[in-house]
C-alpha cells in the first residue's frame, strides 16, 4: 500500500457520537463480533472496539459501510494487531 491510498481510505472513516447514546460510524469493512456490551468492528482505519451498556444495532448499511449503534458508550478505542506489534518491535530493535 502506498501513503496516498492509505490517506484516501482514512477519509472515508468517521465517527459521530451524540449525547453518548448514539454512535454513527462510516468506513466499516466487517463486523467481527458484537453483543450488548461490546462491539469489534474492522474499519478502514483499523480494528475498533466499542464497550458500553445496552448496545444494539439500529441501522446497518453494508453497501455504504455505515452502522448506527444505540446504547450507553463507555469506551471507544482502536486495537493494534498483535502481528503488527511483533513485526514493528523486531524492526525497531534491529535498527536502533
Amino acid at each position: 500500500m502506498n501513503k496516498e491510498t492509505d490517506k484516501l481510505e482514512f477519509l472515508n472513516h468517521n465517527i459521530v457520537v451524540t449525547e453518548r447514546q448514539n454512535i454513527q460510524i462510516n468506513g466499516i469493512v466487517k463486523i467481527d463480533s458484537f453483543d450488548n456490551e461490546e462491539f469489534l468492528l474492522e474499519t478502514t482505519a483499523g480494528i475498533l472496539g466499542i464497550k458500553g451498556k445496552n448496545l444494539e444495532i439500529i441501522k446497518l448499511d453494508t453497501y455504504e459501510g455505515t452502522i448506527v449503534i444505540k446504547g450507553i458508550l463507555n469506551t471507544l478505542s482502536y486495537l493494534e494487531d498483535e502481528k503488527d506489534k511483533k513485526e514493528n518491535g523486531m524492526m525497531a530493535r534491529l535498527f536502533k
